[in-house]
């Protein structure tokens, strides 16, 4: 066998922060509701998506979930965000009742 180089196949370099960051910032891009605002950004551990509730005069928290970055890396990644974005925004409107059966304080 000539040549020089190794018979190993190299892996691709990680991305870095900032190439996740901006790779959840155009999958977000492509989406758009009346009621939420979505961002992101680089945090502890990977990328943290925010929801924010934009109707004023109505105070509700934000919500966070955090993508690290083997999820983002993934090849199927636009397909599992989805999914990720959807269940978040379910959980987050479930949080927002002032009021149901299965709160303690209600």
């Amino acid at each position: 066998m000539s040549g020089t180089g190794s018979s190993f196949s190299r892996r691709p370099q990680p991305a870095s922060a900032e190439e996740l960051l901006e790779k959840v910032k155009r999958e977000l891009e492509r989406y758009e509701h009346p009621l939420f605002d979505f961002d992101a950004r680089s945090a502890s551990g990977g990328i943290e998506v925010t929801i924010r509730f934009t109707p004023a005069g109505v105070d509700v928290h934000t919500y966070y979930f955090l993508l690290q970055a083997r999820e983002i890396e993934h090849p199927q990644f636009p397909w599992s965000f989805q999914r990720q974005l959807y269940d978040c925004l379910h959980d987050y409107v479930i949080e927002m009742f002032v009021r149901n059966p299965q709160r303690r304080d209600a």
